[in-house]
């Protein structure tokens, strides 16, 4: 069990009592097998019991420089502790662990998900060996400097130059305003000594594009940063308050024509640029990390749901028939579906990332063979799905929040901290609206080779199809899918007629593309929720499980598609795949849903197998002790040291003896 001890309120045990499916399997199959199962509770026991990450003051409590100092102490001492016991690092992360540690921000982090694969995925050999092994081995501590003041998405705008010298055969980095200041890196303003950084490469005075460098920023003895380098931390954020998010600011400091990552491209010493085989071959690391991006926001719904779900069976309020006994809320239908679709949510977003991931190990693959077929596919994808499960997960947390009340504000309930880790996800590694429009590029692309008998990629190919506009007979899951597909075809098919029809009139390209992009981020957005709909059902339907199980998945997939139908019935309705008598019966079929899954809602989030230290609640603790944990963190407060505070004296007391 995910708790210390085996006791849990009456509540939780008649609800886990209830359950009609082997939690074990679902734990197997969310985490990808037994095997790695056992590998993430092996991380859990020997960490999480540890003394050394014990706040002997809560974090909240904490002044900035001090929840930072905290934070670093436990990041290093994971860093060491795992290396001692022949593990790696990345598996740590990957198994979500650090949650239970480092409460706001890991100050390491950034050196693990992106520095690292930035010198894996763009270094050439001889770079790997100089920085790779030092990287790793946490000799160097890096982070990924591209985002400006007055850039962040939009790379071509990017204002930092590099500025090659072939007479001294070194590159030239400078900030040349205020708008070109690195900004929001997180570990760059105390922690990083090294960057690997965006900046535009000027050859005698031309300019070709965006590239990569790595400049050491700070003395590997002293850590005082170096001449021509000014670094910071940018100040208190809404969230992860302890990653040192900072600011980096070049006077023309120079770096050695070597430190220019050049696995793909290269400048050579008499300044000759040798572009590389594909524009999008760099590509890589992105869609690595926003792989990473959409597991991470699926753990931190999954963390924010398991909270809401246990509270929920263990709080009483209210009535439902007037003179008998508080219900628990969980046992109100509003309150179901509230939780409810956020649980499928978890899988639909789970399955999802695994089918992202697959993929794009298969396209790297090909990439080594000279196969850039797939590429803009894999991109369309991760940035699609980097959105939508920012979005998703984003509202999905603040959706668990107000489902607990007034408690659910509390800091302690850790959904504020839940959410605020979450909703950067939204604007960080692509702004979602900017990504979304990407997709669309892509999807109006493919649907005009589609229209010329193009070979389209396996994601895109219904786009080839013509409307069927006849709708539906059945309402089963597969047909539900297909009507997703029928929505994301027909709107796609209107947006571009009516794109043409812009240009046709006289606009550019362009103009006209602005003047459709609301209608262009709506047809981005059906298109991956269709995507992930099909997925969701192809894996409930192929996966080797029991039928206990199966039910459970089934149940919880139907809900998932029902529920983002009633919540977007115009697309469905105006696309004619769905009347509007047939949607009357889906909202009857979603009231039976949630009736028929309430019971499972606490075995199906115990079987997220999460340590309470992980959940970090006072409301979702495995033994339902809420109230008690409530006072017993209230207690905690610094304020509670003394019967009167010292301000009573300075401030309050004046005013009450002053007769106004």
């Amino acid at each position: 069990m995910p708790s210390v001890g085996g006791v849990c309120v009456p509540d939780l045990q008649k609800e886990r009592e209830k359950c009609c499916f082997d939690k074990e399997e679902l734990t197997h199959l969310i985490d990808g097998g037994r095997e790695r199962t056992e590998e993430r509770r092996e991380f859990e026991k020997m960490l999480l019991n540890d003394p050394e990450y014990i706040d002997k003051i809560p974090p909240s409590y904490l002044s900035h420089e001090d929840g930072y100092a905290n934070e670093l102490r436990k990041s290093c001492y994971t860093m060491m502790k795992v290396a001692s016991a022949g593990k790696e690092y990345r598996e740590l992360m990957n198994a979500g662990t650090l949650r239970g540690i480092t409460k706001d921000g890991n100050p390491l982090a950034l050196h693990l998900a992106m520095f690292i694969p930035a010198i894996m995925g763009q270094g050439t050999s001889e770079q790997q060996e100089k920085w790779l092994g030092r990287a790793l081995k946490g000799e160097i501590i890096g982070t990924y400097a591209q985002t400006e003041l007055g850039h962040g998405t939009f790379l071509r705008g990017l204002e930092t130059r590099a500025t090659y010298d072939p007479v001294k055969e070194e590159f030239v980095l400078h900030s040349p305003s205020v708008t070109a200041i690195k900004w929001w890196p997180g570990g760059l303003g105390k922690t990083s000594n090294y960057a690997v950084v965006m900046a535009q490469l000027y050859i005698e005075g031309k300019c070709f594009g965006p590239h990569p460098f790595m400049a050491q920023l700070r003395d590997e003895r002293t850590h005082e940063s170096l001449p021509g380098v000014t670094l910071g931390e940018i100040g208190p954020r809404l969230g992860l308050n302890t990653n040192d998010n900072g600011f980096l600011k070049f006077e023309h400091y120079r770096i050695p024509r070597t430190n220019m990552l050049m696995k793909h491209s290269q400048v050579l010493k008499d300044g000759t640029y040798v572009k590389p085989k594909h524009e999008k071959l760099a590509y890589g690391t992105m869609v690595l990390v926003r792989v990473g991006i959409v597991r991470d926001a699926c753990k931190q719904l999954q963390r924010a749901v398991t909270i809401a779900t246990r509270y929920s069976a263990v709080r009483r309020q209210s009535e439902i028939v007037p003179g008998e006994k508080e219900p628990q809320i969980l046992d109100f239908q509003t309150q179901q579906y509230k939780l409810l679709p956020q649980i499928a949510s978890v899988f639909a977003l789970l399955f999802s990332a695994n089918d992202l991931a697959t993929t794009y190990l298969q396209v790297l693959k090909d990439m080594t063979k000279g196969n850039m077929e797939m590429l803009p596919e894999l991109h369309s994808l991760s940035s699609g799905l980097k959105a939508l499960s920012a979005a998703d997960a984003t509202e999905g947390v603040e959706i668990c929040r107000l489902s607990c009340g007034g408690h659910g504000y509390l800091k302690s309930s850790n959904l504020p901290r839940i959410y605020s880790a979450t909703t950067c996800a939204i604007t960080y590694e692509g702004e979602n609206t900017v990504l979304w429009l990407q997709v669309a590029r892509y999807l109006i692309k493919s649907f005009r080779g589609g229209r010329k008998c193009q070979p389209l990629g396996e994601s895109v190919a219904y786009l080839s199809y013509k409307p069927d506009v006849a709708g539906l007979h059945t309402l089963t899951n597969e047909a539900l899918v297909e009507a997703y597909k029928m929505s994301a075809l027909k709107l796609v098919a209107d947006t571009e007629s009516r794109l043409q029809k812009l240009c046709d009139m006289g606009q550019s390209f362009h103009h006209a593309w602005n003047n459709c992009s609301v209608l262009l981020v709506r047809c981005a957005q059906a298109h991956i929720r269709y995507f992930v709909c099909e997925k969701f059902l192809q894996r409930v339907t192929s996966s080797t499980m029991s039928e206990g199980l199966r039910g459970v998945l089934h149940q919880l997939c139907r809900l998932y598609l029902i529920y983002q139908i009633t919540r977007n019935q115009g697309d469905f309705l105006r696309s004619g795949s769905l009347t509007s008598a047939q949607i009357s019966t889906l909202e009857d079929d979603l009231s039976l849903l949630l009736t028929s899954l309430r019971p499972q809602a606490v075995p199906i989030v115990d079987a997220f197998d999460i340590h309470d230290e992980i959940l970090d609640s006072t409301l979702g603790a495995w033994d339902g002790r809420v109230y008690e944990r409530l006072y017993e963190d209230a207690m905690k407060s610094p304020l509670n040291k003394t019967d009167v505070p010292e301000a009573y004296h300075k401030f309050l007391k004046p005013l009450m003896k002053s007769q106004l």
